[in-house]
């Protein structure tokens, strides 16, 4: 079982990447994705995602969006999902934040 801290939309330099909710929330997959690929899996290993969301109102009117960078990073495979409306988040800039929860066969 391989837990997984929040990680937000930053790049290799801990930088928010710009451009608002949709790219913000592609680099947070993949960087989800780099820490389950680091434990030996793949997408298909998680099995529970986190959504925390700073904006209601872009989230619903990105939904399209942001439902294609889920597919095309993550193929056919829908891990459980929640998302969540919150006030905020400890990264300056940060729109999204995503916790999850792999299980890596051994």
């Amino acid at each position: 079982m391989v837990v997984l801290s929040g990680q937000v939309g930053w790049d290799e330099q801990e930088k928010i990447v710009p451009g608002g909710l949709v790219p913000q929330f592609e680099q947070a997959l993949k960087n989800v994705l780099t820490l389950v690929r680091l434990a030996g899996g793949g997408p298909e290993h998680l099995v529970q995602l986190r959504i925390y969301l700073t904006d209601k109102e872009a989230y619903l009117s990105s939904q399209r969006e942001l439902g294609e960078v889920y597919r095309r990073l993550m193929g056919k495979h829908f891990a459980c999902m929640s998302g969540l409306v919150i006030a905020g988040l400890v990264e300056e800039g940060a729109m999204v934040e995503l916790e999850g929860l792999a299980v890596v066969p051994e």
